[in-house]
C-alpha cells in the first residue's frame, strides 16, 4: 500500500491541548527507529510550546500545524514570528519581514511539501516576505538541519533529525544560507603544547582571575553571564538578545545541571570579561528513559545529577565581551577556562571528550579555539532561507 492509497493529506492547525500532545508525540514514533535520536523529556518539550511557560512569547507568536492521512498523523511543523528578530539589521540574518520555521518532522516528501506550503502561508499572513529555518523554536534553542553526522547522538541541547529531510526542503526552493558547527575534541591527555604556554602566560598575568560560578548566587550569576553573552554575540549572525525573562528562564532550567567546578567566568582588572558554560551530558540519561520521568525515571535522574559520570561533556556557550573580541588576551582567556575545566572534568566526572559547538561557520575567533585544541568537526547544522 503506497501513502496516497491511505487517503487524502490533510494540513489541520494545533488548537486545542489534545492535538498539541499529538505534535509532540509524533516525534517519538517517527524517530523510533533512529538509534541515534535521543527522546527529549515530554514536559520540556510541552513547555517549549506552551505561553506562560516559555518566556519567549512575550515577543513571539507561533503557529503550529499537523498533517493526517488516513486518521494518522504523519507530520509537523511550527511557523512563527519573533518580533525581537524583527529589530536585527538585515545584514545579520534576521530583520524586518523574516519569519521562521521549525519542529519539523515528516513521514514522507508530499508531507513535508504540504507542511512547509502551509507555514508559509501562515507566515505570509502575517506580512512576512521572507522565511528562515528550521529554528526550533528560537536560535537560542535548537536551531538548524542536520545535515552532517548522523551517526552518533547528539549532547544535550542539539538536535538530530532524519536524513531525508535535507533534500526534502531543498527541493522547496530553500536556499542554505548560514551553517551552524559542532566540534568533538579528546580531552583524556590534554591540550596540544602552543595551548599550554599561553595557558601558562596568562597564569603569570596578575590582571587575569578566573573562577568558578557561586551557585549559592546562582541568579545573580546567571545573569552576570547572560549580560556577557548578549555583549559577546551581538554581532553575531542570527542574533536575538534573550530578555530578562528570558534570562532567569534559562538559569532555572539549567540549575539542576551547573556544577560550579563546569563553569568559568574570567576577569581581567576585576571586571567580568568573559565566560564558558559546560554540561554534563544528560542525554546518556534521556536515551535510556525513553522521555518520560515516569514510573520511576524521575529517582533514577536525580540521582545521576547528584555527582554525574559524564563521558562527553558539551560545551553550549561561551563568550568575550565585543571590546576584548579578536585580542591576544581574548585567545588566552579563552584557552585558560577551556584547561582549567578540562583538569577538573577528566578528574572529577569521568569525562574522555568534549562537545564545542554550535560554532557560526563564520566565526574565525571560535574556529581558530577549535583548531588550536585539535577539534574536529562530528556535526553539522544548515539553516535555510526563501523569499515569500
Amino acid at each position: 500500500m503506497t501513502a496516497h492509497d491511505e487517503g487524502p493529506l490533510t494540513i489541520q492547525p494545533v488548537n486545542n491541548r489534545a492535538v498539541k500532545r499529538e505534535f509532540v508525540e509524533l516525534a517519538y514514533r517517527l524517530n523510533r527507529g533512529d538509534p541515534a535520536w535521543v527522546p527529549p523529556l515530554e514536559g520540556e518539550v510541552f513547555d517549549l510550546l506552551t505561553p506562560g511557560k516559555n518566556p519567549w512569547f512575550e515577543h513571539g507568536k507561533a503557529q503550529l500545524f499537523l498533517a493526517r492521512r488516513g486518521g494518522r498523523t504523519v507530520g509537523r511543523i511550527s511557523a512563527h514570528i519573533d518580533a525581537l528578530a524583527l529589530e536585527q539589521p538585515v545584514e545579520q540574518g534576521m530583520g524586518p519581514g523574516t519569519g521562521n520555521w521549525g519542529l519539523f518532522e515528516a513521514e514522507d516528501a508530499e508531507t513535508a511539501h504540504a507542511l512547509l506550503v502551509a507555514a508559509e502561508n501562515w507566515l505570509r499572513s502575517q506580512g512576512m516576505h521572507r522565511s528562515l529555518g528550521p529554528l526550533s523554536i528560537s536560535v537560542w534553542d535548537e536551531p538548524g538541519l542536520l545535515i552532517e553526522g548522523f551517526e552518533r547522538s547528539p549532547t544535550i541541547m542539539l538536535g538530530h533529525n532524519s536524513p531525508l529531510y535535507q533534500a526534502w526542503i531543498e527541493v522547496e526552493g530553500y536556499r542554505p544560507v548560514k551553517q551552524l558547527k559542532n566540534y568533538a575534541v579528546h580531552i583524556l591527555d590534554g591540550f596540544p603544547p602552543l595551548v599550554n604556554r599561553i595557558v601558562a602566560a596568562g597564569e603569570k598575568n596578575d590582571r587575569i582571575r578566573i573562577r568558578r560560578v557561586n551557585k549559592k548566587k546562582f541568579d545573580a550569576e546567571a545573569a552576570l553571564i547572560m549580560g556577557i553573552l548578549n555583549d559577546a554575540w551581538s554581532d553575531n549572525w542570527g542574533f536575538v538578545p534573550l530578555t530578562d525573562s528570558e534570562i532567569a528562564h534559562v538559569g532555572k532550567k539549567l540549575k539542576d545541571i551547573v556544577y560550579e567546578d563546569l563553569i568559568r567566568i574570567a576577569e581581567v582588572d576585576g571586571e567580568p570579561v568573559a565566560f564558558m558554560i559546560v554540561l554534563p551530558d544528560i542525554n546518556e540519561m534521556l536515551i535510556k528513559m525513553g522521555g518520560s520521568l515516569l514510573p520511576f525515571n524521575w529517582v533514577r535522574l536525580l540521582w545521576w545529577l547528584r555527582r554525574p559520570r559524564s563521558k562527553r561533556l558539551r560545551v553550549p556557550l561561551m563568550g568575550v565581551v565585543k571590546s576584548l573580541q579578536n585580542s591576544r588576551m581574548a585567545s588566552t582567556l579563552a584557552f585558560m577556562m577551556i584547561e582549567y575545566i578540562r583538569r577538573d572534568a577528566v578528574r572529577d566526572y569521568g569525562t574522555q571528550e568534549g562537545d564545542i559547538g554550535w560554532v557560526l561557520d563564520d566565526n574565525q575567533g571560535m574556529n581558530a579555539v577549535a583548531k588550536a585544541i585539535d577539534a574536529t568537526v562530528n556535526r553539522v547544522y544548515q539553516i535555510y532561507e526563501k523569499d515569500l
